[in-house]
C-alpha cells in the first residue's frame, strides 16, 4: 500500500492528457482551436487546473512561455474518466513568424503546452508543434525583398524591447537578408522587425552599412506603420525598394523628389522612415542561428544560416 501510494506520487497510474489540434496552422491575431483530452488513471484524483501556454526559443533565455491560459479549474476525475476539453487560443499578435509560404525559418520554434495540474502528483503535460504564417502585410514585404534580390540569412527572437515601440511580449523577432548585388556595395545586411497590433504593423528596418577606405560601417534605422485594412493597394516592390535606396544614401535625386531627408522631416509620398527607433541596447542580443537547406520560399532564396496604404508617422532617418 506504501508503494502505491510513492508510485502515485510520481504520477504512476494517474490521468494522460492529449491535446488536438483542429488545424496547428495559424497567424497571428487568429485563434488556434482544439481540444484537451483527458483520461483517468486506475485512481481517482483532483485536477486542479488544466491550462495552455505557448513557447518559443529566445537567444540567451532558452524556451520561454509567453502566453497562458486557463481552459478548466479543479475537478474530480475518477478512474478511467475520459473528458474533452474544447478551447479557442487567442494568439498574440506579436506572436512571431515561424512559417513562409510553407516553410519553416529554421531556427524558429513554436509549440502549445498543456498543462494538467494533479492534486498530490507529479504534473502532466503535452507539447504540440504549430506553425505562425505571417500576416498579410509581413508576407507582402516580405515577398517585396525576395523579389528585389534579397536572400534569406537567419531568423531569431532577441530579448528586450525596441526603443520607440509599444511592445507587450519581452521579446522581438529578426529575420535577415544579404543584399543582392545592386545593393552588396552598401550595405552588409537589412534585419526586418515586425510589432503587429489589431490595427496593422509596425515594420523596423535596421541596415548594416558597409565602410569605405577611410570611413567606418554603422548602421541606419527606420520605422513605418502598415494598416491591416489596406495592405492590397500598394505596390510593396516599389515602396520597399525606395526604403533600400534611401538607406544606402546613394540615390539623391529620389530623397529630393520624394521629400527624403536626413535624420528630420516628413516623407511627401507617405512612404518615410521616422527616425530614433532602433533595437534597444544592452537588454540582450546576439543570434540564434541553425542550418538551413537550400530552396525558395515564393522566390525568397533561403540562405545558409538559419518570420495596405503606408501610414505617415513622424519623419526622419536615423544612423549610427
Amino acid at each position: 500500500m506504501v508503494f502505491k501510494k510513492m508510485m502515485r506520487a510520481f504520477g504512476a497510474g494517474g490521468p494522460t492528457v492529449d491535446t488536438v489540434l483542429t488545424n496547428p496552422n495559424t497567424r497571428p491575431g487568429l485563434t488556434l482551436d482544439g481540444r484537451v483530452e483527458i483520461v483517468g488513471g486506475d485512481h481517482e484524483v483532483t485536477i486542479e487546473q488544466v491550462a495552455l501556454s505557448l513557447v518559443t526559443g529566445v537567444e540567451s533565455l532558452g524556451f520561454v512561455e509567453f502566453h497562458r491560459i486557463p481552459v478548466a479549474g479543479t475537478f474530480r476525475l475518477a478512474p478511467g474518466e475520459r473528458r474533452s476539453l474544447p478551447f479557442a487560443f487567442p494568439m498574440p499578435w506579436e506572436t512571431p513568424v515561424t512559417d513562409v509560404y510553407g516553410q519553416r525559418l529554421h531556427g524558429m520554434t513554436m509549440g502549445l503546452r498543456t498543462e494538467l495540474a494533479v492534486a498530490k502528483a507529479v504534473d502532466k503535460g503535452d507539447l504540440d508543434e504549430m506553425a505562425v504564417h505571417p500576416l498579410p502585410a509581413q508576407e507582402q514585404i516580405l515577398a517585396a525583398f525576395a523579389g528585389l534580390g534579397f536572400r534569406f540569412a537567419r531568423a531569431d527572437l532577441e530579448q528586450g524591447a525596441i526603443f520607440g515601440v509599444r511592445q507587450t511580449l519581452p521579446f522581438y523577432q529578426e529575420i535577415e537578408f544579404y543584399p543582392p548585388p545592386q545593393f552588396a556595395g552598401a550595405i552588409n545586411e537589412v534585419e526586418v522587425t515586425f510589432v503587429a497590433d489589431p490595427e496593422g504593423v509596425e515594420v523596423i528596418l535596421e541596415f548594416d552599412k558597409r565602410g569605405g577606405f577611410l570611413t567606418e560601417g554603422h548602421d541606419s534605422y527606420g520605422r513605418f506603420r502598415v494598416s491591416h485594412a489596406t495592405v492590397d493597394s500598394t505596390d510593396w516592390t516599389a515602396v520597399v525598394d525606395g526604403w533600400v535606396r534611401q538607406a544606402t544614401d546613394r540615390y539623391s535625386s529620389l530623397r529630393s523628389t520624394h521629400g527624403f531627408a536626413q535624420g528630420a522631416g516628413h516623407s511627401s509620398s507617405g512612404h518615410g522612415f521616422s527616425g530614433g527607433h532602433g533595437h534597444g541596447r544592452g537588454v540582450g542580443a546576439g543570434a540564434m542561428a541553425a542550418g538551413v537547406a537550400g530552396g525558395v520560399l515564393g522566390g525568397m532564396i533561403l540562405g545558409e544560416a538559419m518570420e495596405e496604404v503606408f501610414e505617415d508617422d513622424e519623419g526622419g532617418f536615423e544612423e549610427e
